[in-house]
């Protein structure tokens, strides 16, 4: 069974006491491929020097909604140097925070703009952050994003949500916090969601799956995202696991080597 965590911050202080056992266990629990997402230029640089160092790593990068402050001139010029990069498989995380954040709404929606535009330019699907903010976040995808091409990380949202985001070529992600939400919505809208545009995340070191609350999270539980997800949805987690991940190639134009010889040869080599 293969997975692939579309939403993993890997560059994070919190694995560098022991990164490697973290793609160690991350193999053993069926994950081939990860998506390294920047927040910041810095943790956008470190995103592709891990993809171009490890074969089953590829980057994303961006400046968050709880960054964009830092969204000046300087700042987007250098993203756009770093989205040429052949490592780089999306523009993102990006969008708009208004439950917690330094910037203002005026602030964060110009970040936003600007960085839809660079994913239109380089041709790149958005990996996008909402959070409190849905309605505009999908009224400024509709608007500024003509390719109609991205994810809604770490989805949150109702049946109607994913209806509109689905309607405007949006994929959705589904995330730890499937695995204790209570209340009905999430699971009714993922659920909802067609088969061709489900795929799923860990968004470590945050949102631990219930059972590790409280803990750094890492991309081997994805598996547990996995598992609460085909329980919803009332399907086989194999097949789950084989439709995500078909989705998330399609999404970010993974190829499909084969990366877990290279992967393990990598790991011990660095390990002797």
């Amino acid at each position: 069974m293969e997975l692939i965590d579309t939403h993993v911050h890997l560059a994070d202080d919190r694995f560098a006491p022991d990164f490697f056992e973290v793609l160690f266990r991350a193999r053993a629990a069926g994950v081939v491929q990860l998506v390294c997402v920047g927040y910041d230029i810095g943790s956008s640089t470190e995103a592709i020097s891990l993809a171009a160092t490890y074969p089953n790593i590829h980057a994303a990068v961006g400046i968050h909604p709880n960054r964009a402050s830092d969204a000046v001139p300087g700042a987007m010029s250098e993203l756009d140097q770093l989205s040429q990069s052949n490592r780089v498989v999306a523009i993102g995380e990006c969008g708009l925070d208004y439950y917690r954040s330094d910037a203002s709404p005026a602030v964060q929606r110009e970040a936003f703009i600007a960085q839809l535009r660079l994913a239109d330019t380089r041709g790149l699907p958005v990996i996008v952050h909402s959070r409190d903010a849905m309605s505009e976040t999908l009224e400024l995808l509709e608007e500024f994003n003509p390719r109609r091409h991205g994810v809604l990380h770490c989805f949150d949202g109702t049946v109607a949500d994913a209806s509109r985001a689905v309607a405007l070529g949006f994929w959705i992600s589904a995330a730890g916090q499937v695995t204790y939400r209570r209340d009905r919505t999430l699971a009714d809208a993922l659920a909802s969601v067609p088969a061709d545009r489900l795929v799923i995340e860990t968004d470590c070191p945050y949102l631990s799956p219930a059972g590790h609350r409280g803990e750094r999270n890492e991309p081997s539980r994805v598996l547990l995202v996995a598992n609460a997800v085909a329980k919803i949805r009332g399907c086989p987690v194999e097949e789950l696991a084989a439709q995500t991940t078909a989705n998330a190639r399609r999404l970010f134009g993974l190829a499909n080597p084969p990366i877990l010889p290279n992967l393990e040869q990598r790991l011990s080599s660095e390990t002797r």
